[in-house]
């Protein structure tokens, strides 16, 4: 297997919202050896009782199609959408930093924060936490700029995603 043959796919899944479904999407991956990158579930709808999955793996063609059959066959799952494979879609992830320094470090890092959009939703005399939003890469290479200057702590959510236009899961 070549490595340019692997993707990454962001595959949203449209489930029951009821105990045990996410340990069974998890364990179609984990039970054949698949890596799950990141993995967000909320429900979306509270009438009908349904919650939106959406896990970003990695993996071949025949892998992928493999991933998204099995989990079309879990009796709770009502749709399966591979977003990345199916057309233009909006990825955004959301990460919580906290940065702890003083002086020099401290102006630098807000003033980083200000170029990456990065918000301050908590300060104090020694730390910083930024709320920051964006892609996957953009939070990662904001996250490396803070090592220098104090990174201490960093809590993600996860990728979400949803289709452009008006086609819907």
């Amino acid at each position: 297997m070549n490595n340019n043959d692997i993707r990454k796919a962001t595959i949203a899944v449209l489930v029951d919202n009821e105990p045990g479904v996410l340990a069974r999407v998890i364990g179609l991956f984990s039970g054949r050896g698949y890596n799950i990158d990141s993995l967000t579930v909320s429900e979306v709808d509270s009438a009908a009782h349904y919650s939106r999955i959406t896990v970003v793996t990695r993996g071949t063609e025949m892998i992928i199609t493999q991933i998204k059959a099995q989990l079309g066959r879990l009796v709770p799952v009502h749709k399966v959408s591979d977003l990345s494979a199916e057309g233009p879609h909006v990825e955004r992830e959301l990460a919580l930093v906290k940065v702890a320094s003083t002086g020099e470090k401290r102006v630098e890092a807000l003033r980083i924060a200000d170029i990456f959009r990065a918000r301050a939703v908590d300060s104090t005399i020694d730390s910083f936490v930024f709320e920051i939003t964006g892609s996957s890469e953009k939070l990662s290479a904001f996250i490396d700029l803070m090592r220098p200057l104090g990174l201490a702590d960093v809590s993600r959510t996860g990728v979400v995603a949803i289709s452009r236009g008006p086609k819907a899961i």
